[in-house]
C-alpha cells in the first residue's frame, strides 16, 4: 500500500535496462560484506592485539585442557576476559623441614595419666621400681566434678605444646598420644626421656585437692642417689627449667601460684615420684590447677585457657633452652 497526497507523486515505473544492474549489485553486497568480516578477523583485528590475537593464539596452541585453563586464571588476581592468558605457575618445591631457634632440640612431653587407666586397673596397679622404693606402675588421675578428666586435659595441652615447640624447630616426643590402653608406667615415662636424649622433660598434670585450694605449681626433682635413682647431675638444670616454666606460665595464664603447696612460690621438691627420680635429663612436673576447685575447673575445662596454658610451658622450655 502506498501513501499518495499533496507533493507525493507514485513513482514512475521502473524501465527494464536497469534490471540487470540491480541483479549485479545484489549479487556484489554480500560477497563485500563477507570479505569484510575475513579481514577483520583474520587480518585487521589480530594486528591490534585484540580479540583476533587471542582467538588464532588459543588455536595455535591446540585445545586448553579445564586443569591448565584454571591454573592460569589462578597465576593472578587481575586476570581479565579477552586478555592474554598467563602460563601456568611453575611447580614450586616441597618446603623444607622447619628451622628455628629450638633445631636440633629434643624435647619429650609427657602427657600425664591416661584416660583408658580406669578400665585396666589391674595393670596399672601392679609395683614397679622407682629407685627408691616400689609404687604402682599409674594411677587413674583425677577429674572435675562434672567428669572431665585428668587425662584428657593433659593430652590436650601436651598436643597444643607439640605444635607450639615445632613450630620453633624442635624435635618433639610424647610419652603416649592416646595410642595405648593404659600407661605407660612411670618408670617406662622416665625411660623415654631419657632414652630420647631430651634437653627437657615436663609431665603435664592437673592436681585433685580440696575445694578452695587454687593456682599451679611446679614439682622439682630433690637429690637422690639410691638403687636405681641418681639424680644428682640434675637437680641443678631442672631447677632452672621449673623457674622458667613457672614464671611463663603465670605471664600466659595470669593464674596464681598455689595456696596450698609450695609457699606462695609455685615450686615443690619432691624425691617419691619415680617419674622424677628415675630421670637422667632436667625434667618437672606441673600440676596446672586444681580439678576439685570449681573456680579452678572453669580455667582446665576452657579450650582457650589451656591454649594459654601450654603456651606458658613452651614459653618456659624455650627460655631454658635458649639459656
Amino acid at each position: 500500500m502506498s501513501y499518495v497526497g499533496p507533493g507525493f507523486e507514485p513513482s514512475p515505473p521502473r524501465r527494464p535496462r536497469r534490471r540487470p544492474l540491480t541483479v549485479a549489485l545484489v549479487a556484489l553486497v554480500p560477497g563485500a560484506l563477507l570479505g569484510w568480516v575475513v579481514y577483520e578477523v583474520v587480518g585487521g583485528a589480530g594486528s591490534d592485539g585484540g580479540a583476533g590475537a587471542v582467538g588464532t593464539t588459543a588455536s595455535a596452541s591446540g585445545p586448553v585442557s579445564p586443569r591448565s585453563s584454571a591454573a592460569s586464571s589462578a597465576g593472578s588476581g587481575d586476570d581479565k576476559p579477552g586478555g592474554t592468558p598467563k602460563a601456568s605457575p611453575t611447580p614450586t618445591a616441597s618446603a623444607p623441614a622447619v628451622s628455628g631457634p629450638l633445631k636440633g632440640k629434643v624435647i619429650v612431653i609427657d602427657p600425664g595419666h591416661n584416660a583408658g587407666n580406669f578400665q585396666h586397673t589391674a595393670e596399672i596397679n601392679r609395683k614397679v621400681n622407682i629407685g627408691t622404693n616400689w609404687k604402682e606402675c599409674d594411677t587413674t588421675g583425677t577429674a572435675t566434678n562434672s567428669g572431665y578428666k585428668e587425662a584428657e586435659f593433659t593430652l590436650d595441652v601436651a598436643h597444643r605444646m607439640r605444635t607450639l615447640l615445632q613450630a620453633q624447630g624442635a624435635t618433639v616426643k610424647l610419652t603416649q598420644d592416646g595410642d595405648r590402653p593404659f600407661g605407660p608406667c612411670v618408670d617406662e615415662r622416665a625411660r623415654i626421656g631419657n632414652q630420647a636424649g631430651a634437653d627437657a622433660v615436663v609431665s603435664v598434670h592437673a592436681d585433685g585437692s580440696g575445694a578452695g585450694n587454687r593456682g599451679f605449681h611446679v614439682i622439682l626433682p630433690g637429690s637422690v642417689n639410691e638403687g636405681a635413682a641418681d639424680t644428682r647431675s640434675i637437680v641443678g638444670p631442672s631447677r632452672a627449667l621449673g623457674e622458667r616454666v613457672a614464671g611463663n606460665f603465670v605471664r600466659a595464664t595470669g593464674s596464681a601460684p598455689s595456696n596450698y603447696i609450695g609457699g606462695g612460690t609455685g615450686l615443690d621438691t619432691r624425691t617419691d615420684l619415680g617419674g622424677l627420680n628415675l630421670s637422667t635429663v632436667p625434667k618437672v612436673f606441673i600440676e596446672c590447677g586444681n580439678m576439685r576447685d570449681s573456680k579452678d575447673a572453669a580455667l582446665l575445662t576452657s579450650g582457650a585457657w589451656r591454649q594459654k596454658a601450654a603456651q606458658g610451658i613452651s614459653d618456659g622450655i624455650v627460655s631454658f633452652l635458649r639459656g
